[in-house]
C-alpha cells in the first residue's frame, strides 16, 4: 500500500513592521526659522508613512533650543517613549541636531542600544547598531561639538568687539521695552522705579517698599508678586542711568550654557548715554553710598530691627552664624523679661541641624566684664574694644579683640541653682503632690508611696491577665536593685482603708488624710498621717508560683491568643 503524507498549507511569513519616529530640531545660533521647523516635522511624516515596512511613531520636535543643552523636553519624551516599547527606530538629520557633545550622544546612542532601538543619521549617513556604527559616530561627533565651539567663541567675539565699542545687547528690565531697534521708557513702571529709589534715600528698607508696592497692587515685570530682591537689584541696577556696565556676566562654558558673574576674569566696559534715563546720575550715586553705609552697619541698619551691642557679634563655632536673642517674661513679674542667646541655625531648623549651648544675656554680661577687666559690663567698652565673641563647646567664651588679641573665658550658667532655693524646692514638692504630671495614669498614690532604701518613689505598672484583667502593681523604679517585691494596688487600698478606719476605700479621704506611705520592707508599711502622727501596718506578697514549663507556656499562649481573639471580636461586631 502506498503512504500518503498530507501537506498543510502555510500562510507566508510577513516581516515584523518597525515603529519608527523622528527627532528634529531648530536652533537660533544660525538664524533659523520655526517655519524650517514645520518644513521637518512634514518631510518627516511624509517620509515614514510611505514605507510600507515602518509603522508611524510620531517625530519629536524641539524648537529654537541648543543642541548643548538638557532643556530639550521633546528629546527627554522621546528617550521616555523608547524605554516604554513605542519607538524601534529613530530618524534624525544629523550628529548636529541630535547633540553636539561628544559624551552626551554616545551615551544616548549606547542606551539606546541596549534597548535594542536603531538611531540613523541621514547627513553623515550612519546606523547606530552597524558594525562601525560607533566609531564614526566618535569621530564625527567630535567633529561637531568643536563646531559648536567655535561657532560660540565666533558669536562671543563679536559681542565683545561690540561691547568695546559701547554696543549694547537688548535686555529686558522693569521700566523699558525693546522696539526692535531702541530702548523705550515705560511711563507708569518708571514712576515705580521713582518711588522705589526716593523709599530708599528716605530711609525705608527693601522690606517696607515691599509691602507698599503690595498695597498699590504693582506688579513685576513678569506680572508677580514685587520681592524685595527685585527691590534690591533695582537699586544696584545702573542701566536706570542712562549707562550700560557691558559684560558683568559671561557664559563659562558652551556645553553646559551657563552664565556666571565676571568677577575680573574678563574686562568689563562702561558705555554712556546708551538708551534715555529714568533716574538721575547724582540720584544714583547717592544711593549707592547709602548701601555702602548700610553694608557696613549691617543689621544696625534697619531701625525695624530691635538691636543690642551683642547683635551679630555673638558667633556659634559649628556652624559660623550668628546668634540672636530672644527673651521670655517672668512669672512672678510680668515686667521682667529673661534674655537669653542662642544659634540662629538652632533657632530656625531645629538643634538636629546645629546643636551649640544657649547662653543667657546675665552670663555674656559677667564673664565679658571680667575677660573686659571690669567691675560692671559696659556697652561702649565692649563695642569699642570686641570683634565677636565666638561660643565653643558648653563652657567657653572665646572673646576676638580688635587688636588682634584672643581670649578665652570659661563660663558656667547659675540660672538653675539662683532660682532653685530651698524654698523653691520645698513650694514645687508641695505642688507636686497635688499636681502630679504623668502620661494617663494619675492615682490618688501617685507621689505618695515611697521607697526606705533608695529613696524614690514607686511606680505603677499595669499587667493584663489571661482573663483580661488589669493587674496593677506599685514597685521601685528598674535597676535600683532595692529587693521589694511589687505591691498590688488592691491590696494597698484595703489596708488603707483599715488604717483611715473605714469600710470602702475612698480616695478623697485618702488625700485629705494620709500624706505619704513608706515602704520598708517586703512586710511591713509605714503610714504617715496628715496631722503629724504615722502607724505600721504588716503586708505580705502573694507567694510567688513555681516557674512554668514549656508546655504549660505554650498552652498559656494559646489561651491569650483565643482571649485576644473573642475580644478582638467583640470590638469589631459593636
Amino acid at each position: 500500500m502506498k503512504k500518503v503524507r498530507k501537506i498543510e498549507p502555510s500562510l507566508p511569513i510577513l516581516p515584523k513592521r518597525k515603529k519608527v519616529a523622528a527627532y528634529a530640531r531648530v536652533s537660533e545660533e544660525k538664524g533659523r526659522t520655526f517655519h524650517s521647523m514645520s518644513a521637518q516635522i512634514s518631510h518627516y511624516s511624509s517620509f515614514i508613512q510611505k514605507n510600507k515596512e515602518w509603522i508611524y511613531a510620531g517625530v519629536y520636535a524641539d524648537e529654537g533650543i541648543t543642541g548643548t543643552t538638557d532643556n530639550r523636553t521633546e528629546f527627554q519624551r522621546m528617550i521616555e517613549d523608547c524605554e516604554k516599547g513605542k519607538v524601534d527606530i529613530i530618524l534624525t538629520k544629523s550628529i548636529s541636531r541630535f547633540a553636539r557633545n561628544t559624551v552626551d550622544l554616545l551615551e544616548t546612542v549606547r542606551y539606546l542600544k541596549t534597548l535594542g532601538i536603531e538611531v540613523r543619521f541621514e547627513s553623515e549617513n550612519i546606523n547606530s547598531l552597524s558594525d562601525d556604527g560607533e566609531l564614526m559616530l566618535t569621530l564625527l561627533a567630535s567633529f561637531a561639538q568643536e563646531e559648536s565651539r567655535s561657532i560660540s567663541e565666533n558669536v562671543k567675539w563679536g559681542i565683545r568687539k561690540g561691547f568695546q565699542k559701547g554696543i549694547v545687547n537688548s535686555f529686558c528690565i522693569y521700566g523699558y521695552r525693546w522696539d526692535g531697534e531702541k530702548f523705550n521708557v515705560v511711563p507708569e513702571e518708571a514712576e515705580v522705579i521713582k518711588l522705589i529709589f526716593d523709599n530708599f534715600l528716605k530711609g525705608y528698607s527693601a522690606e517696607h517698599t515691599e509691602k507698599q508696592l503690595k498695597e498699590m497692587g504693582i506688579k513685576s515685570y513678569t506680572g508677580g508678586h514685587f520681592s524685595n530682591t527685585s527691590i534690591r537689584a533695582i537699586l544696584r541696577q545702573e542701566k536706570y542711568t542712562g549707562d550700560s556696565l557691558l559684560q558683568k556676566t559671561y557664559i563659562e562654558d558652551h556645553i553646559t550654557q551657563k552664565s556666571v558673574i565676571n568677577k575680573g576674569e574678563l574686562p568689563m566696559y562702561y558705555a554712556e548715554d546708551t538708551h534715555p534715563p529714568i533716574i538721575e546720575k547724582e540720584v544714583f550715586d547717592k544711593v549707592q553710598a547709602e548701601i555702602a553705609r548700610r553694608r557696613k552697619l549691617g543689621v544696625f541698619a534697619n531701625k525695624a530691627i530691635k538691636t543690642s551691642c551683642f547683635t551679630s557679634k555673638i558667633k556659634c563655632d559649628i556652624c559660623g552664624k550668628s546668634y540672636r536673642r530672644s527673651g521670655k517674661r517672668q512669672r512672678k513679674n510680668a515686667k521682667e523679661v529673661y534674655y537669653i542667646w542662642t544659634c540662629r541655625t538652632k533657632s530656625e531648623k531645629g538643634i538636629s541641624y546645629c546643636h551649640p549651648k544657649d547662653v543667657p544675656e546675665k552670663m555674656l554680661h559677667k564673664y565679658i566684664a571680667i575677660a573686659l577687666g571690669l567691675e560692671e559690663f559696659d556697652e561702649e567698652v565692649f563695642a569699642e574694644d570686641v570683634e565677636k565673641v565666638v561660643v565653643k563647646g558648653q563652657d567657653e567664651l572665646i572673646i576676638h579683640f580688635y587688636d588682634g588679641q584672643i581670649l578665652t573665658q570659661k563660663w558656667q550658667s547659675s540660672a538653675r541653682t539662683e532660682c532653685w532655693t530651698p524654698e523653691a524646692r520645698k513650694k514645687k514638692s508641695a505642688y507636686m503632690k497635688k499636681n502630679p504630671r504623668s502620661s494617663g495614669t494619675i492615682t490618688c498614690f501617685t507621689s505618695k508611696i515611697s521607697c526606705s532604701k533608695c529613696g524614690q518613689n514607686l511606680r505603677r505598672n499595669t499587667s493584663t491577665r489571661v482573663s483580661g484583667e488589669k493587674a496593677r502593681h506599685w514597685r521601685c523604679p528598674p535597676y535600683n536593685g532595692c529587693g521589694h517585691k511589687g505591691l498590688e494596688e488592691n491590696l494597698l487600698k484595703s489596708i488603707s482603708a483599715d488604717v483611715l478606719n473605714i469600710e470602702e476605700f475612698d480616695e478623697t479621704e485618702f488625700k485629705d488624710r494620709i500624706d505619704r506611705i513608706t515602704v520598708v520592707s517586703n512586710d511591713e508599711l509605714i503610714f504617715h498621717l496628715n496631722d503629724g502622727s504615722q502607724t505600721t501596718r504588716p503586708w505580705q506578697a502573694k507567694v510567688q508560683q513555681p516557674a512554668w514549663s514549656e508546655e504549660r507556656k505554650k498552652q498559656q499562649s494559646k489561651k491569650m491568643v483565643k482571649v485576644w481573639r473573642d475580644k478582638h471580636e467583640q470590638n469589631k461586631n459593636k
